[in-house]
């Protein structure tokens, strides 16, 4: 992993388990790279031969330019979070959505023609955001704080996926099959927050989040007393990193068995 700052990141511990569990030959550390020596880093890639790089903020975006390649996803959101070395071309590609994707599909949620609705309008909210159009949703909401974002990040969806209908004005909260809590509202310590009022949603929605401390948020919790289906945002969090050790390995990662015993530890 690359990235300023590192040391906080959870990836060494997901990937280390999974090589582990999935009997893979590899050791995964977290490496503190300063942006002005993303470059140098990048060549080291390179000069090292290392398989597989996760990227992390600051250079999700500035990395491509040093990059041979890019995947549709990386191509369409402008991030980079995975980075496969390929004979010493490296190929840029952003896991971030499709680890949610797949989150939600391994529930057992249907997401062809379905009504979306995206609270907030940051980078994890744009990358699920595309994905989900991929995946053939009939419409997409993005609600945030601040109108100008999500305004924005509605047209950048309509504008980049055919077929889908992207808004930044809430409709009938009752007209959703799926919410999804983008924001860091509900996150520990502030755990007793909660981003929307789930009395407001349809029997049939699906209420996910992609905070994961607490595992279970305030929200997921509220709505889980209403009857209604929920997904944990640690799901994401594991798939995310495990479908880059599928480009890096080029086979099926174990996910479940990464996923439970993760949440023991």
């Amino acid at each position: 992993l690359i990235g300023y700052p590192v040391e906080k990141s959870l990836s060494p511990d997901i990937h280390n388990l999974s090589f582990e569990i999935n009997g893979i030959d590899g050791a995964y550390v977290a490496l503190e790279v300063k942006p002005q020596d993303l470059g140098e880093a990048v060549g080291g890639i390179r000069a090292l031969g290392i398989k597989g790089v996760n990227v992390t903020i600051p250079h999700k975006v500035e990395i491509i330019r040093h990059l041979d390649e890019l995947d549709q996803e990386a191509e369409l959101l402008g991030a980079v979070n995975t980075v496969k070395n390929i004979g010493g071309k490296l190929k840029g590609y952003n896991t971030d959505g499709r680890g949610f994707v797949e989150l939600l599909k391994s529930s057992g949620v249907e997401l062809k023609d379905k009504r979306v609705l995206m609270l907030g309008a940051g980078g994890a909210s744009r990358a699920i955001a595309m994905s989900l159009g991929l995946e053939g949703v009939e419409e997409i909401c993005i609600l945030n704080r601040t109108e100008e974002k999500s305004k924005a990040l509605a047209e950048e969806i309509s504008s980049k996926i055919q077929g889908v209908s992207a808004v930044h004005k809430l409709c009938d909260p009752e007209s959703y099959d799926l919410v999804v809590n983008c924001t860091s509202v509900g996150m520990y310590p502030d755990v007793s927050k909660v981003p929307l009022d789930v009395e407001l949603l349809s029997e049939r929605c699906v209420v996910a989040d992609i905070v994961y401390k607490p595992l279970k948020t305030e929200f997921l919790a509220r709505a889980e007393a209403r009857g209604l289906k929920t997904v944990e945002g640690l799901g994401m969090l594991i798939n995310q990193a495990l479908l880059s050790e599928e480009i890096w390995t080029e086979r099926d990662i174990e996910k479940e068995a990464v996923l439970e015993e993760f949440k023991k530890r």
